[in-house]
């Protein structure tokens, strides 16, 4: 069983209440971290609380929804480990999954309709990472995050 921590912010939770039914519906585990109504809230900490599930290895995945899904996916890729992928197609979802071993998926709740939301959520998480030649780069991006967190933790 797949479980995906699944978060918005408040321009996207009705969007995210929608993929939240179609994901369950699907046979995945859904971890919802919010939000839960209209009521504005900061799109940074949905992010972390999604991504610290991951980190936790409580989910397998990480689906993140704002308006665009640039602060989410900014937000995302400031987290250790994580890959965020803003993807408003599908096939930006397969490559980045087959390409770049993509772990969060982020999505705009303002730019895209359910339907196409559904089909790059399910291409997302169907699709296997290639590893091979990609491997090499997602191991260098490993390294550029280690060696930026070391730097950070030399200056303390």
């Amino acid at each position: 069983m797949i479980r995906v921590a699944l978060g918005s912010d408040h321009a996207a939770w009705v969007t995210k209440e929608q993929l939240k039914t179609f994901l369950e519906t699907q046979g995945y585990v859904v971890l919802d971290e919010g939000t839960h109504s209209a009521d504005s809230v900061d799109y940074p900490d949905i992010a972390q609380r999604v991504c610290s599930r991951y980190r936790r290895r409580e989910a397998d995945f990480g689906i993140l929804l704002c308006g665009t899904g640039i602060g989410m996916s900014i937000t995302a890729n400031k987290i250790p480990s994580i890959r965020a992928a803003l993807c408003l197609f599908p096939e930006m979802a397969e490559l980045a999954r087959r390409h770049n071993d993509a772990n969060v998926l982020v999505l705009g709740g303002r730019l895209m309709g359910p339907t196409l939301i559904q089909w790059t959520v399910q291409r997302f998480l169907e699709t296997q990472f290639e590893a091979g030649r990609h491997q090499t780069r997602v191991d260098k991006i490993t390294n550029i995050e280690q060696k930026a967190e070391f730097e950070r933790e030399s200056r303390i």
